[in-house]
């Protein structure tokens, strides 16, 4: 799986970029956040991007969503979680910083969270309903230093949600639910992999 790519910038187009890393020019979906951004560089300048990946059997093509922070990926893994946003739809969402949009989640802003790309009044109160408390830590921004460990917390948990409904074919909130009690029960798991082992490791309906 590819998580982090630098490289030669080749081409930009309206929602996507062409990055050069070594032999392999790689097509890379970018959220207008992070687009905004990388406009301002010149064609030949060294750019790099955490990357999700993105493929499923129902999605069997590869498509990799690139951020120039890793705030800003752990947050859109979290923002996966909202019931009916996949990773296309996430990506044309975020039109905004981070920061800002964190903001709106936690105080209950559905009127500003409508001016998100493809976000109607109904799908803004599901993603209030899902992460208000959850993304307090984004509200302070990009840099480094400030980014808490609850940050980590967030991208585990988005990360076994998308393997519970992509992957293995649970309904997402059932997959939150099953996420929750392994988390109940060891709150210092620290990798997807121990989270899954829990997951699987409690009875049903305990």
């Amino acid at each position: 799986m590819i998580g982090y790519i630098e490289g030669k910038l080749l081409k930009i187009e309206e929602d996507r970029i062409l990055l050069l890393a070594g032999p392999v020019g790689y097509e890379i979906l970018l959220p207008a956040v992070v687009m905004e951004t990388v406009r301002k560089k010149e064609l030949g300048a060294t750019l790099a991007l955490h990357i999700y990946y993105y493929q499923t059997e129902r999605q069997p093509k590869p498509t990799l969503i690139g951020f120039n922070h890793a705030t800003e990926k752990d947050f859109f893994q979290l923002f996966l979680s909202v019931e009916a946003i996949g990773p296309l739809k996430a990506a044309k969402a975020l039109d905004i910083p981070i920061a800002e949009l964190a903001r709106a989640i936690e105080s209950r802003d559905a009127k500003g969270l409508t001016r998100l790309k493809g976000i109607g009044a109904r799908t803004a109160q599901k993603i209030i309903a899902t992460l208000e408390g959850r993304v307090a830590q984004f509200t302070l921004g990009d840099a480094p230093d400030r980014r808490p460990a609850t940050a980590h917390a967030a991208s585990l948990e988005a990360e076994v949600l998308q393997v519970l409904v992509d992957q293995l074919g649970y309904k997402r909130p059932e997959a939150r639910r099953l996420v929750a009690r392994a988390l109940a029960v060891d709150a210092d798991l620290t990798t997807p992999e121990a989270l899954l082992d829990e997951i699987f490791r409690l009875p049903p309906g305990e």
